[in-house]
């Protein structure tokens, strides 16, 4: 058993006297505590996409019921006009007016509904750009942690440059600039 812990015991020592593994502290707490921001952050457009596509679904469903209520007006008008009995004139104009008013208000509840989805769209380009930043930061993470076991600067600076990277994608969707990678999320879909 001595053995053992003397085996542990030495590569232990060695690496608390490495200034790789400072730095290795140090990238990993930034690292981690701008990851969970952007993790908190991610919450919050996942919940408002949730919420736009919900509205969206609702406003199609309408423009549907809409839709149906004008078909059954139009039948019905198409009827009156072929009965043409006394007084069909006045009910015919009064289901011309509704197919008109249908009309109005489906072009109303479309443009809405679009406008739902296109506030989706817009806000599923962040949520790619904030999974495409914890997706690096996680990957920086355990880099930095193999960079501090086998003492190699060479990872520590590539895994800290991972970590930049990362560090960038989030700050552009906090500031909600466009930068998105269709090559990388293509493949993650």
């Amino acid at each position: 058993m001595t053995d053992i812990s003397e085996t542990i015991q030495q590569p232990l020592e060695e690496a608390s006297k490495s200034s790789i593994n400072a730095l290795v502290a140090l990238f990993v707490a930034i690292t981690a505590t701008f990851m969970a921001i952007c993790n908190v952050k991610d919450g919050n457009i996942v919940q408002a996409m949730d919420q736009a596509q919900a509205h969206s679904i609702d406003s199609w469903s309408y423009y549907q019921a809409k839709s149906t209520k004008q078909a059954t007006v139009e039948s019905v008008l198409e009827l009156a006009r072929l009965q043409k009995t006394a007084g069909s004139d006045e009910l015919i104009k009064k289901y011309e007016a509704q197919i008109a008013r249908y009309d109005s208000e489906k072009a109303e509840i479309k443009k809405q509904a679009e406008g739902y989805q296109k506030q989706y769209d817009d806000l599923n380009l962040f949520d790619d750009q904030f999974d495409m930043t914890e997706a690096l930061l996680t990957i920086s993470i355990a880099m930095l942690g193999i960079a501090s076991l086998t003492q190699r600067k060479w990872l520590l600076w590539f895994a800290s440059a991972m970590s930049l990277l990362g560090i960038i994608f989030g700050l552009t969707a906090f500031l909600k600039i466009s930068l998105h990678s269709d090559f990388v999320s293509n493949i993650l879909s």
